[in-house]
């Protein structure tokens, strides 16, 4: 067997299976084995608190809603702002059957894996609906398309009271095979399930992108005509991208509802549909790590800049009010540079350090 299997130093496929593959190297194959074992071990091992379990849950929950904004927008093209609509329709879709029929009702207790597809199943629907004027508009005309929907989801939760009018609707604590979740294990059990989530959904987006649909979410992205000329529907693309990205968005919401054993209305607003965007554009639009990178540092920076905006309460002035404007300064400062300096993100980063080790020791 070649040296090329273990460590790659150059491009040697002769066919294009071997250029689809997942793992192009054993070595590649062997660190994400160890990376996954480590993301499932450390908890075991080290004594997290529930504040800490609750920031990495929220960042893997950020990270399979990415997945989905990822492949409508970093893959297919299509800008959309209303991406934490998507994400409160699964969230509402467990919630409301819990307020209809019980927070303690079997099917929300016992059966929470058929609920969280369920809601991925109702974000699917509703971003095709949204995804049909992608048909139709471009650009700017189909952001306004997509902020409309997350207007009318805004306004539909607020004033309707099926939806408790967009005050908390609560969920039961979930059952597995030794009982119900206790709340002391309640955060430490959710890491798993979400990760595992994660998991899978990352490794679903990798072969879809390997797949004809996957490269022709990207043709359409390059040109949709140039597409439409080689054979494909860009409509019907780029319908199901917005399906894609709303099934992703619906099971990250139903895991959100677990996870705080309720919805509320304040999760899915229009400020949580930037901070997607905001996720995936530092992270590396249309780049699969990116969707990894992105979530984890946007928290990283929300928590610093809330330490600091703590720290410097105590130095300035209240009537200046400068502390409370530290994080949305932060936020809307490392956007900008991002855009200015390192538009493909953070995945870049890791591209060109995965080509340095892999042509080292020869500088070209």
């Amino acid at each position: 067997m070649s040296a090329n299997r273990f460590f790659a130093t150059g491009n040697f496929f002769t066919d294009y299976r071997q250029e689809q593959r997942i793992f192009r190297t054993h070595l590649d194959r062997g660190l994400f084995v160890v990376f996954l074992a480590c993301l499932f071990a450390w908890p075991l091992f080290f004594d997290a608190s529930n504040r800490t379990m609750l920031v990495i849950n929220n960042i893997l929950i950020a990270v399979v809603a990415v997945y989905g904004l990822n492949l409508v927008t970093g893959f297919a093209g299509l800008i959309s702002i209303g991406h934490a609509a998507f994400v409160g329709v699964g969230a509402y879709t467990v919630a409301g059957l819990a307020r209809a029929i019980g927070a303690s009702h079997p099917l929300i207790v016992h059966w929470w894996p058929l609920m969280i597809l369920a809601a991925g199943g109702m974000g699917a629907v509703f971003g095709a609906f949204v995804g049909l004027p992608a048909m139709r508009l471009k650009h700017l005309y189909l952001a306004i398309a997509t902020l409309s929907f997350q207007m009318i989801f805004t306004w539909t939760i607020q004033f309707m009271p099926t939806f408790n009018q967009g005050q908390m609707i609560p969920v039961g604590r979930v059952a597995w095979i030794g009982g119900t979740v206790g709340r002391k294990d309640h955060y430490f059990f959710w890491y798993y399930v979400i990760l595992v989530v994660a998991v899978v959904c990352g490794l679903a987006v990798r072969n879809l992108l390997r797949s004809r649909y996957g490269r022709c979410l990207v043709a359409v992205r390059d040109n949709d005509r140039a597409a439409d000329a080689m054979g494909m529907h860009p409509g019907l693309t780029k319908v199901y991208a917005f399906t894609l990205a709303g099934f992703f968005a619906g099971v990250a919401g139903a895991l959100h509802t677990y996870m705080f054993r309720g919805a509320g209305f304040e999760s899915f607003t229009l400020h949580h549909s930037i901070t997607y965007l905001a996720m995936a554009i530092v992270g590396g639009l249309g780049t699969l790590p990116g969707s990894l990178l992105g979530p984890a540092a946007i928290y990283t920076l929300e928590l610093e800049m809330e330490r600091l905006s703590e720290w410097s309460g105590a130095f300035l002035p209240d009537s200046l009010n400068l502390a409370t404007a530290l994080r949305p300064l932060g936020f809307g400062l490392v956007i900008v540079l991002f855009l200015m300096f390192e538009p493909r993100g953070m995945a870049n980063w890791w591209r060109i350090c995965r080509s340095y080790v892999k042509l080292w020791p020869f500088r070209y």
